[in-house]
Protein backbone atom coordinates (compact mmCIF):
# COMPACT_ATOMS: atom_id res chain seq x y z
CA UNK A 1 0.00 0.00 0.00
CA UNK A 2 1.18 2.90 -1.24
CA UNK A 3 2.68 5.83 2.02
CA UNK A 4 0.78 8.73 0.96
CA UNK A 5 1.20 12.13 2.58
CA UNK A 6 -0.10 15.11 1.52
CA UNK A 7 2.01 18.38 1.18
CA UNK A 8 1.12 21.27 3.42
CA UNK A 9 -0.64 23.85 2.50
CA UNK A 10 -0.22 27.59 2.40
CA UNK A 11 -1.91 29.73 5.30
CA UNK A 12 -5.51 29.52 4.53
CA UNK A 13 -8.57 30.28 6.63
CA UNK A 14 -12.18 29.00 7.34
CA UNK A 15 -15.45 30.73 8.02
CA UNK A 16 -17.97 28.58 10.47
CA UNK A 17 -21.58 30.10 10.97
CA UNK A 18 -21.18 28.59 14.48
CA UNK A 19 -17.89 27.43 16.58
CA UNK A 20 -17.42 25.64 19.84
CA UNK A 21 -14.41 27.80 20.95
CA UNK A 22 -13.06 27.42 24.70
CA UNK A 23 -15.51 30.21 26.01
CA UNK A 24 -17.97 28.82 24.51
CA UNK A 25 -20.19 29.61 21.08
CA UNK A 26 -19.29 31.93 19.11
CA UNK A 27 -20.83 33.02 15.73
CA UNK A 28 -19.70 34.13 12.33
CA UNK A 29 -15.84 32.84 13.52
CA UNK A 30 -13.00 33.22 11.27
CA UNK A 31 -10.50 30.45 11.82
CA UNK A 32 -6.56 31.33 10.01
CA UNK A 33 -4.41 28.55 9.86
CA UNK A 34 -0.21 29.12 9.19
CA UNK A 35 1.48 26.64 6.64
CA UNK A 36 2.56 24.71 9.67
CA UNK A 37 -1.07 23.88 10.82
CA UNK A 38 -1.51 25.85 13.62
CA UNK A 39 -4.15 27.83 14.19
CA UNK A 40 -2.87 31.76 14.38
CA UNK A 41 -6.02 33.59 15.13
CA UNK A 42 -9.35 33.12 15.93
CA UNK A 43 -11.99 35.90 15.05
CA UNK A 44 -16.05 35.57 15.86
CA UNK A 45 -18.23 37.98 14.17
CA UNK A 46 -15.98 38.28 11.43
CA UNK A 47 -16.84 39.00 7.40
CA UNK A 48 -16.37 35.55 5.53
CA UNK A 49 -13.75 37.88 3.53
CA UNK A 50 -12.07 35.05 1.15
CA UNK A 51 -12.50 32.55 3.86
CA UNK A 52 -13.60 29.30 2.71
CA UNK A 53 -16.90 28.55 4.02
CA UNK A 54 -17.48 25.19 6.28
CA UNK A 55 -20.38 23.14 5.61
CA UNK A 56 -21.69 22.85 9.04
CA UNK A 57 -20.70 23.90 13.05
CA UNK A 58 -16.80 23.34 13.35
CA UNK A 59 -15.78 22.07 16.48
CA UNK A 60 -12.42 20.76 18.06
CA UNK A 61 -11.56 16.87 16.82
CA UNK A 62 -11.63 14.55 19.72
CA UNK A 63 -8.48 13.22 21.37
CA UNK A 64 -8.25 9.03 20.94
CA UNK A 65 -6.18 8.04 24.02
CA UNK A 66 -6.18 4.50 23.97
CA UNK A 67 -6.32 2.39 20.70
CA UNK A 68 -4.99 -1.40 20.07
CA UNK A 69 -5.27 -0.98 16.45
CA UNK A 70 -4.49 -4.35 15.19
CA UNK A 71 -7.43 -6.14 17.53
CA UNK A 72 -9.99 -4.56 14.95
CA UNK A 73 -9.34 -7.29 13.02
CA UNK A 74 -11.35 -9.73 14.87
CA UNK A 75 -13.77 -7.01 15.92
CA UNK A 76 -17.24 -9.03 15.80
CA UNK A 77 -15.72 -12.78 16.08
CA UNK A 78 -15.38 -13.21 20.06
CA UNK A 79 -19.38 -12.79 19.99
CA UNK A 80 -20.20 -16.84 20.05
CA UNK A 81 -20.67 -18.15 23.72
CA UNK A 82 -18.29 -21.12 24.61
CA UNK A 83 -18.95 -23.79 27.29
CA UNK A 84 -18.50 -22.29 30.59
CA UNK A 85 -18.73 -18.53 31.23
CA UNK A 86 -17.48 -16.18 28.95
CA UNK A 87 -15.27 -12.83 30.00
CA UNK A 88 -12.58 -10.83 29.15
CA UNK A 89 -10.11 -13.69 29.79
CA UNK A 90 -11.68 -15.95 27.11
CA UNK A 91 -12.06 -13.22 25.23
CA UNK A 92 -8.12 -12.91 24.93
CA UNK A 93 -7.62 -16.14 23.55
CA UNK A 94 -9.09 -14.89 20.70
CA UNK A 95 -7.13 -12.24 20.35
CA UNK A 96 -3.85 -14.41 21.22
CA UNK A 97 -5.06 -16.77 18.16
CA UNK A 98 -5.45 -14.01 16.07
CA UNK A 99 -2.25 -12.08 17.13
CA UNK A 100 -0.20 -14.87 16.44
CA UNK A 101 -0.95 -14.72 12.35
CA UNK A 102 -0.42 -10.44 12.07
CA UNK A 103 2.09 -10.12 9.21
CA UNK A 104 4.17 -6.49 9.22
CA UNK A 105 1.82 -5.50 5.84
CA UNK A 106 -1.77 -6.57 7.50
CA UNK A 107 -0.66 -4.73 10.65
CA UNK A 108 0.00 -1.44 8.80
CA UNK A 109 -3.07 -2.69 6.84
CA UNK A 110 -5.48 -2.79 9.65
CA UNK A 111 -4.21 0.51 11.28
CA UNK A 112 -4.49 2.25 8.15
CA UNK A 113 -8.61 1.62 7.49
CA UNK A 114 -9.31 1.67 11.15
CA UNK A 115 -7.74 5.14 11.15
CA UNK A 116 -9.28 6.23 8.36
CA UNK A 117 -12.79 5.15 10.30
CA UNK A 118 -11.66 7.20 13.47
CA UNK A 119 -10.97 10.05 11.44
CA UNK A 120 -14.63 9.77 9.80
CA UNK A 121 -16.34 9.21 13.40
CA UNK A 122 -14.65 12.92 14.36
CA UNK A 123 -11.49 11.41 15.86
CA UNK A 124 -8.32 13.46 15.14
CA UNK A 125 -5.88 12.16 16.45
CA UNK A 126 -4.68 8.86 18.38
CA UNK A 127 -2.53 7.16 21.09
CA UNK A 128 -1.55 4.38 20.18
CA UNK A 129 -0.92 1.40 22.82
CA UNK A 130 1.79 -0.47 21.08
CA UNK A 131 2.67 -4.09 22.01
CA UNK A 132 2.76 -6.06 19.05
CA UNK A 133 6.25 -5.78 18.18
CA UNK A 134 8.08 -8.93 16.77
CA UNK A 135 7.69 -11.76 14.19
CA UNK A 136 5.48 -14.69 14.69
CA UNK A 137 8.30 -16.86 16.16
CA UNK A 138 8.71 -14.05 19.24
CA UNK A 139 12.17 -12.77 17.31
CA UNK A 140 12.97 -9.44 16.71
CA UNK A 141 12.69 -8.41 13.00
CA UNK A 142 15.63 -7.38 10.91
CA UNK A 143 14.72 -3.63 12.29
CA UNK A 144 13.48 -4.07 15.87
CA UNK A 145 10.97 -1.18 15.38
CA UNK A 146 9.54 -2.87 11.87
CA UNK A 147 5.67 -2.85 13.59
CA UNK A 148 5.85 0.31 15.51
CA UNK A 149 7.03 2.13 12.18
CA UNK A 150 4.29 0.21 10.41
CA UNK A 151 1.89 2.08 12.53
CA UNK A 152 3.87 5.50 11.68
CA UNK A 153 3.45 4.47 8.19
CA UNK A 154 -0.64 3.90 8.75
CA UNK A 155 -0.53 7.48 10.36
CA UNK A 156 0.78 8.89 7.63
CA UNK A 157 -1.63 7.82 4.90
CA UNK A 158 -4.78 8.30 7.05
CA UNK A 159 -3.50 11.25 8.41
CA UNK A 160 -4.51 11.20 11.55
CA UNK A 161 -2.58 12.71 14.30
CA UNK A 162 -0.18 10.39 16.23
CA UNK A 163 1.53 9.57 20.14
CA UNK A 164 3.12 6.20 19.65
CA UNK A 165 3.09 4.39 22.98
CA UNK A 166 5.23 1.77 22.62
CA UNK A 167 4.41 -0.56 25.27
CA UNK A 168 6.66 -2.73 27.90
CA UNK A 169 6.02 -5.78 28.46
CA UNK A 170 7.44 -8.79 29.91
CA UNK A 171 5.64 -11.27 32.23
CA UNK A 172 2.49 -13.08 32.35
CA UNK A 173 0.88 -11.69 35.91
CA UNK A 174 1.77 -10.17 39.12
CA UNK A 175 5.02 -11.04 40.85
CA UNK A 176 7.28 -11.50 37.28
CA UNK A 177 5.70 -14.72 36.20
CA UNK A 178 7.15 -15.96 33.01
CA UNK A 179 5.05 -15.36 29.69
CA UNK A 180 3.29 -17.80 28.19
CA UNK A 181 3.74 -18.88 24.15
CA UNK A 182 0.47 -16.25 23.57
CA UNK A 183 2.58 -13.30 24.65
CA UNK A 184 5.61 -13.96 22.38
CA UNK A 185 5.44 -11.13 20.42
CA UNK A 186 4.90 -8.71 22.90
CA UNK A 187 7.82 -9.67 25.16
CA UNK A 188 11.37 -7.55 25.89
CA UNK A 189 13.70 -7.21 28.49
CA UNK A 190 15.11 -3.54 29.54
CA UNK A 191 17.84 -3.40 27.08
CA UNK A 192 15.87 -4.12 24.17
CA UNK A 193 13.54 -1.67 24.88
CA UNK A 194 15.37 0.72 25.71
CA UNK A 195 17.00 0.22 22.42
CA UNK A 196 13.67 0.48 20.70
CA UNK A 197 12.79 3.82 22.02
CA UNK A 198 15.99 4.82 20.95
CA UNK A 199 15.48 3.98 17.66
CA UNK A 200 12.04 5.01 17.31
CA UNK A 201 12.73 8.49 18.60
CA UNK A 202 14.05 10.09 15.27
CA UNK A 203 11.52 8.39 13.83
CA UNK A 204 8.68 10.10 15.29
CA UNK A 205 10.59 13.28 15.26
CA UNK A 206 10.56 13.15 11.21
CA UNK A 207 7.30 12.18 11.19
CA UNK A 208 6.03 15.33 13.76
CA UNK A 209 4.33 12.48 15.86
CA UNK A 210 4.56 12.72 19.61
CA UNK A 211 6.78 9.71 21.31
CA UNK A 212 5.54 8.42 25.01
CA UNK A 213 5.72 4.83 26.22
CA UNK A 214 4.04 2.43 28.31
CA UNK A 215 3.49 -0.32 30.95
CA UNK A 216 0.91 -2.79 29.79
CA UNK A 217 0.17 -3.45 33.38
CA UNK A 218 1.33 -4.18 36.71
CA UNK A 219 0.55 -7.71 35.89
CA UNK A 220 3.03 -7.34 32.74
CA UNK A 221 6.01 -5.27 34.19
CA UNK A 222 7.64 -5.78 38.11
CA UNK A 223 8.38 -2.82 40.25
CA UNK A 224 11.87 -3.22 39.47
CA UNK A 225 11.47 -2.70 35.72
CA UNK A 226 9.29 0.35 35.84
CA UNK A 227 11.74 2.10 38.11
CA UNK A 228 14.42 1.19 35.79
CA UNK A 229 12.50 2.33 32.73
CA UNK A 230 11.30 5.57 34.58
CA UNK A 231 14.88 6.60 34.97
CA UNK A 232 16.20 5.49 31.99
CA UNK A 233 13.61 6.37 28.79
CA UNK A 234 14.07 10.24 29.79
CA UNK A 235 17.35 10.27 27.87
CA UNK A 236 16.73 8.86 24.90
CA UNK A 237 13.64 10.84 23.89
CA UNK A 238 13.75 14.48 22.74
CA UNK A 239 11.42 15.38 25.85
CA UNK A 240 9.55 13.22 28.25
CA UNK A 241 5.99 12.29 26.67
CA UNK A 242 2.77 11.01 27.82
CA UNK A 243 3.15 7.82 30.36
CA UNK A 244 0.34 5.37 30.30
CA UNK A 245 -0.95 2.25 31.76
CA UNK A 246 -3.68 -0.53 31.94
CA UNK A 247 -4.93 -0.56 35.81
CA UNK A 248 -7.88 -2.15 37.35
CA UNK A 249 -9.79 -3.21 34.46
CA UNK A 250 -11.02 -6.57 35.60
CA UNK A 251 -11.72 -7.49 39.49
CA UNK A 252 -9.71 -10.64 38.97
CA UNK A 253 -6.73 -8.41 38.49
CA UNK A 254 -7.95 -6.96 41.50
CA UNK A 255 -7.83 -9.96 43.27
CA UNK A 256 -4.56 -11.10 41.91
CA UNK A 257 -3.04 -7.86 43.21
CA UNK A 258 -3.91 -8.22 46.86
CA UNK A 259 -2.86 -11.69 46.77
CA UNK A 260 0.50 -10.40 45.30
CA UNK A 261 1.09 -7.16 47.33
CA UNK A 262 -1.96 -6.95 50.05
CA UNK A 263 -2.92 -3.84 47.90
CA UNK A 264 -5.24 -3.11 45.25
CA UNK A 265 -3.28 -2.15 41.89
CA UNK A 266 -4.35 1.71 41.89
CA UNK A 267 -3.53 1.67 45.51
CA UNK A 268 0.24 -0.04 44.85
CA UNK A 269 0.88 2.06 41.78
CA UNK A 270 -0.08 5.45 43.69
CA UNK A 271 1.94 4.09 46.82
CA UNK A 272 4.48 3.59 44.59
CA UNK A 273 4.87 5.06 41.28
CA UNK A 274 5.69 9.03 40.90
CA UNK A 275 1.67 9.20 39.43
CA UNK A 276 0.85 12.85 38.16
CA UNK A 277 -0.11 14.81 35.18
CA UNK A 278 1.90 12.74 32.40
CA UNK A 279 0.08 9.40 33.33
CA UNK A 280 -3.01 8.01 32.15
CA UNK A 281 -4.48 5.53 33.86
CA UNK A 282 -6.49 2.98 31.23
CA UNK A 283 -9.55 1.75 32.56
CA UNK A 284 -9.83 2.21 36.31
CA UNK A 285 -12.59 0.22 36.02
CA UNK A 286 -12.64 -1.20 39.35
CA UNK A 287 -11.20 1.83 41.36
CA UNK A 288 -12.34 2.06 45.06
CA UNK A 289 -13.36 5.87 46.56
CA UNK A 290 -10.11 6.34 47.89
CA UNK A 291 -8.51 5.20 44.96
CA UNK A 292 -10.94 7.56 42.35
CA UNK A 293 -9.78 10.71 45.32
CA UNK A 294 -6.11 9.75 44.64
CA UNK A 295 -6.09 9.71 41.04
CA UNK A 296 -8.45 13.14 41.11
CA UNK A 297 -5.74 14.68 43.49
CA UNK A 298 -2.68 13.78 40.84
CA UNK A 299 -4.09 14.91 37.78
CA UNK A 300 -3.20 11.99 35.71
CA UNK A 301 -6.17 10.99 33.44
CA UNK A 302 -8.83 8.20 33.59
CA UNK A 303 -8.54 6.61 30.10
CA UNK A 304 -12.07 5.29 29.63
CA UNK A 305 -12.85 3.34 26.98
CA UNK A 306 -16.77 2.41 27.74
CA UNK A 307 -17.85 0.50 24.40
CA UNK A 308 -14.87 -1.87 24.87
CA UNK A 309 -15.48 -2.25 28.72
CA UNK A 310 -19.16 -3.04 28.27
CA UNK A 311 -18.48 -5.29 25.36
CA UNK A 312 -15.90 -7.56 27.50
CA UNK A 313 -17.90 -7.00 30.41
CA UNK A 314 -15.59 -5.01 32.50
CA UNK A 315 -18.00 -3.22 34.77
CA UNK A 316 -18.61 0.07 34.97
CA UNK A 317 -16.28 3.14 35.97
CA UNK A 318 -17.55 5.52 38.98
CA UNK A 319 -17.20 8.65 36.60
CA UNK A 320 -20.17 10.76 38.41
CA UNK A 321 -18.21 10.24 41.84
CA UNK A 322 -15.28 10.88 40.00
CA UNK A 323 -16.00 13.96 38.25
CA UNK A 324 -17.57 15.25 41.83
CA UNK A 325 -13.44 15.81 41.84
CA UNK A 326 -12.73 17.25 38.80
CA UNK A 327 -11.10 14.01 38.03
CA UNK A 328 -9.95 14.33 34.39
CA UNK A 329 -10.82 11.97 31.46
CA UNK A 330 -10.90 11.16 27.83
CA UNK A 331 -11.95 8.76 25.36
CA UNK A 332 -10.11 5.47 23.41
CA UNK A 333 -11.84 3.37 21.24
CA UNK A 334 -9.41 0.15 22.61
CA UNK A 335 -10.48 -2.79 20.60
CA UNK A 336 -11.94 -0.84 18.15
CA UNK A 337 -15.71 -2.85 18.45
CA UNK A 338 -17.23 0.45 17.92
CA UNK A 339 -14.28 3.55 16.31
CA UNK A 340 -16.63 5.61 17.30
CA UNK A 341 -16.44 9.13 19.51
CA UNK A 342 -20.53 8.72 19.65
CA UNK A 343 -20.33 5.66 20.88
CA UNK A 344 -17.67 5.90 23.37
CA UNK A 345 -19.45 9.35 25.41
CA UNK A 346 -23.18 8.15 24.64
CA UNK A 347 -21.85 4.93 26.41
CA UNK A 348 -20.20 6.37 29.06
CA UNK A 349 -22.61 8.88 30.28
CA UNK A 350 -25.45 6.02 29.28
CA UNK A 351 -23.64 3.66 31.99
CA UNK A 352 -24.48 6.04 34.25
CA UNK A 353 -27.81 5.97 34.07
CA UNK A 354 -28.48 2.13 33.76
CA UNK A 355 -26.59 1.75 37.35
CA UNK A 356 -28.12 5.04 39.14
CA UNK A 357 -31.41 4.40 37.42
CA UNK A 358 -31.44 8.67 36.78
CA UNK A 359 -30.81 10.95 34.09
CA UNK A 360 -28.27 13.41 33.35
CA UNK A 361 -25.22 12.05 35.20
CA UNK A 362 -22.61 13.52 33.90
CA UNK A 363 -23.51 17.09 33.79
CA UNK A 364 -21.63 19.52 35.41
CA UNK A 365 -24.62 21.35 37.26
CA UNK A 366 -27.81 22.35 37.07
CA UNK A 367 -29.53 23.26 33.78
CA UNK A 368 -26.29 22.38 31.63
CA UNK A 369 -25.62 19.75 28.48
CA UNK A 370 -24.69 16.53 29.30
CA UNK A 371 -22.99 16.35 25.30
CA UNK A 372 -21.58 20.01 25.85
CA UNK A 373 -20.03 19.12 28.99
CA UNK A 374 -18.37 15.43 28.40
CA UNK A 375 -17.65 16.62 25.03
CA UNK A 376 -15.38 19.51 26.98
CA UNK A 377 -13.82 17.53 29.42
CA UNK A 378 -12.88 14.47 26.64
CA UNK A 379 -11.24 17.04 24.58
CA UNK A 380 -8.90 18.53 27.67
CA UNK A 381 -8.29 14.72 29.19
CA UNK A 382 -7.31 13.33 25.70
CA UNK A 383 -5.16 16.67 24.85
CA UNK A 384 -3.33 15.84 27.84
CA UNK A 385 -2.94 12.00 27.92
CA UNK A 386 -1.80 12.38 24.17
CA UNK A 387 1.03 15.04 24.96
CA UNK A 388 -0.21 17.44 21.89
CA UNK A 389 -1.64 21.20 21.59
CA UNK A 390 -4.93 20.07 20.32
CA UNK A 391 -8.57 19.84 21.97
CA UNK A 392 -9.28 23.63 21.35
CA UNK A 393 -10.14 26.36 18.38
CA UNK A 394 -8.07 29.11 20.03
CA UNK A 395 -4.19 30.30 18.64
CA UNK A 396 -1.16 28.00 18.76
CA UNK A 397 -3.23 24.94 18.81
CA UNK A 398 -3.19 22.71 15.94
CA UNK A 399 -5.74 22.98 13.15
CA UNK A 400 -7.65 19.67 13.86
CA UNK A 401 -11.27 20.16 13.51
CA UNK A 402 -14.38 18.47 13.01
CA UNK A 403 -17.48 19.81 10.54
CA UNK A 404 -20.99 18.40 10.92
CA UNK A 405 -23.15 18.41 8.42
CA UNK A 406 -25.03 21.40 8.03
CA UNK A 407 -27.93 20.20 5.79
CA UNK A 408 -29.06 17.74 8.98
CA UNK A 409 -31.77 18.69 9.93
CA UNK A 410 -31.21 18.46 13.44
CA UNK A 411 -28.08 20.07 13.17
CA UNK A 412 -29.38 22.87 10.66
CA UNK A 413 -32.35 23.11 13.51
CA UNK A 414 -29.63 24.06 16.25
CA UNK A 415 -27.92 26.41 18.00
CA UNK A 416 -24.72 26.17 20.51
CA UNK A 417 -25.06 23.16 23.31
CA UNK A 418 -27.91 21.74 21.64
CA UNK A 419 -25.27 20.75 18.62
CA UNK A 420 -23.27 18.47 20.41
CA UNK A 421 -26.18 16.81 21.98
CA UNK A 422 -28.45 16.90 19.18
CA UNK A 423 -24.87 15.05 17.82
CA UNK A 424 -24.41 12.70 20.63
CA UNK A 425 -27.17 11.60 21.53
CA UNK A 426 -30.17 12.00 18.22
CA UNK A 427 -27.54 11.41 15.91
CA UNK A 428 -24.30 9.01 14.94
CA UNK A 429 -21.07 8.92 13.32
CA UNK A 430 -22.41 10.15 9.91
CA UNK A 431 -22.97 13.71 10.89
CA UNK A 432 -19.66 13.95 10.70
CA UNK A 433 -18.94 15.49 7.32
CA UNK A 434 -15.27 17.04 6.69
CA UNK A 435 -12.66 16.61 9.42
CA UNK A 436 -9.27 18.35 9.65
CA UNK A 437 -5.77 17.29 11.02
CA UNK A 438 -3.37 19.46 11.41
CA UNK A 439 -4.33 21.92 8.74
CA UNK A 440 -5.15 19.50 5.95
CA UNK A 441 -8.55 18.04 5.07
CA UNK A 442 -8.50 14.30 5.55
CA UNK A 443 -12.12 13.65 5.68
CA UNK A 444 -14.34 15.37 2.72
CA UNK A 445 -18.24 15.01 2.79
CA UNK A 446 -17.42 11.81 4.31
CA UNK A 447 -14.81 10.44 2.45
CA UNK A 448 -10.86 9.76 2.54
CA UNK A 449 -9.11 10.25 -0.72
CA UNK A 450 -7.63 7.24 -0.46
CA UNK A 451 -10.54 5.18 0.63
CA UNK A 452 -9.90 2.63 -2.69
CA UNK A 453 -6.71 2.10 -2.40
CA UNK A 454 -7.05 1.58 1.94
CA UNK A 455 -10.11 -0.33 1.70
CA UNK A 456 -8.45 -3.24 -0.80
CA UNK A 457 -5.45 -3.69 1.80
CA UNK A 458 -7.45 -3.88 4.25
CA UNK A 459 -9.44 -6.71 2.08
CA UNK A 460 -6.33 -8.68 1.69
CA UNK A 461 -5.38 -8.55 5.30
CA UNK A 462 -8.59 -10.09 6.33
CA UNK A 463 -9.06 -12.55 3.94
CA UNK A 464 -5.36 -13.64 4.77
CA UNK A 465 -6.57 -13.80 8.31
CA UNK A 466 -9.53 -15.69 7.97
CA UNK A 467 -7.30 -18.49 6.09
CA UNK A 468 -5.80 -19.34 9.21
Amino acid sequence: MPDFRPQLQSNHSLHASQALLPDGWARNVRIDIDAAGRISAVTPDAPIDGAQITAGPVLPAMPNLHSHAFQRAISGLAEVSGAGSDSFWTWREEMYRTVGQITPEDAQAIATRLYVDLLKAGFGSIAEFHYLHHDKSGALFADRAEMAKRILAAARTSGIGMTLLPVFYAHANFGGVAPHEGQRRFIHDIDGFERLMADLAPACTAQGATLGYAFHSLRAATPEEMTTLLASLPKVMSKPGPLHIHIAEQQKEVDDSIAWSGKRPMQWLFDHMPVDERWCLIHATHADPSELARMAASGAVAGLCPATEANLGDGIFEAVAYRAQNGRFGIGTDSHVSPSVVDELRTLEYSQRLRDERRNRLADGPHRSVGRDIYDAALAGGAQALGQPIGAIAPGMTASLVVLDGDDAFIDSAKDDAIVDRWLFALGDRTVRDVMVEGQWRIRDGRHDQDDIINAAFKTAIRNLARH
